[in-house]
């Protein structure tokens, strides 16, 4: 015992007794902190993944439809495949409860349909005026969710990986954008073999175009000699026009030195009368002018 305690301290470890009823007791050197922690950690996980069946009730109706009878059996096989029981139950009205085999029968036809993913725990059986039967799902919820969390997970791998993939362009088609492309298949093979013979054609017309060059070559040596001529009535033009120009000139000046009559004067505007005619005041007589300084001044008349 001492010894074990010393190795502890040595080892800075805590020294733990594993088996206390054993002979001799069993001890372990550990770190029992870390060993607390991974214990709760892994209790934590296991709650987290522990999952209770819950029991989902399906009811029927003796006269079922066909529609409603496979939508129940969807609803069915929804809850077995996240791992939960089903309660499938027949309701008996009046006398539908002297028919009994005929709830009996269409619960087997339930079981054979939800076989995939389920199995039947309680066989059919008559409780009241219902007739009762318990499918079980052959996987717990527990498998079920992992099984669902991995399909979700491929899933995304999937798309992720899609989204990631390069797209070989090694032989990949040229993609154009013409206008030509919308035209229909017809047009264009009529535009391709326009442009093939139009690309053939200037082989063959290799003379003709020669004797155009030629020809265009004579033309210019038959208007060589006529350029003498032209030049000799231009210059015959040139002085004609040299000489109307002082003729011009001299009409020019002679308008502007000739001057313009004087414009007639406009007749006076005549005055409007009045609308009443002013009264005459002492005031407004005419006053004698006064003299001038160098001028004499008046004496009496001489008789």
């Amino acid at each position: 015992m001492q010894d074990a305690l010393r190795l502890a301290r040595e080892s800075d470890l805590d020294l733990v007794e594993v088996a206390p009823n054993a002979k001799p007791p069993v001890a372990k050197l550990m770190d029992f902190g870390k060993y607390k922690y991974e214990a709760a950690v892994k209790a934590r996980e296991a709650r987290k993944n522990q999952a209770n069946t819950v029991l989902k009730e399906v009811r029927f109706r003796l006269k079922i439809d066909t529609h409603d009878y496979e939508t129940k059996v969807g609803h069915a096989k929804r809850f077995l495949s996240a791992g939960d029981k089903v309660k499938a139950m027949i309701q008996f009205r009046g006398r539908e409860q002297q028919r009994p085999a005929m709830g009996v029968r269409l619960l087997e036809r339930l079981a054979e349909d939800v076989a995939e993913v389920g199995v039947v725990e309680t066989a059919p059986r008559v409780d009241g005026r219902n007739m009762v039967m318990v499918i079980g799902p052959l996987k717990n919820k527990a498998e079920a969710r992992a099984e669902a969390r991995k399909q979700k997970q491929r899933e995304t791998s999937q798309s992720e990986n899609q989204r990631k993939q390069r797209v070989d362009t090694s032989t990949a088609e040229s993609v154009t954008q013409s206008i030509g492309d919308a035209f229909p298949a017809e047009l264009r093979q009529a535009a391709t073999v326009q442009a093939e013979s139009s690309q053939s054609a200037p082989i063959a017309a290799e003379d003709k175009v020669q004797e155009t060059v030629a020809s265009a070559s004579g033309t210019e040596a038959t208007q060589a000699p006529a350029q003498p001529e032209a030049s000799a009535q231009q210059a015959t033009a040139d002085a004609k026009v040299a000489a109307a120009k002082p003729a011009a000139a001299q009409a020019g000046t002679a308008s502007t030195s000739s001057p313009k009559p004087a414009a007639s004067p406009k007749p006076a505007a005549s005055a409007k009368p009045s609308a009443k005619p002013a009264p005459a005041t002492p005031s407004a007589a005419a006053k004698p002018a006064a003299p001038k300084p160098g001028a004499p001044k008046p004496g009496p008349a001489k008789k």
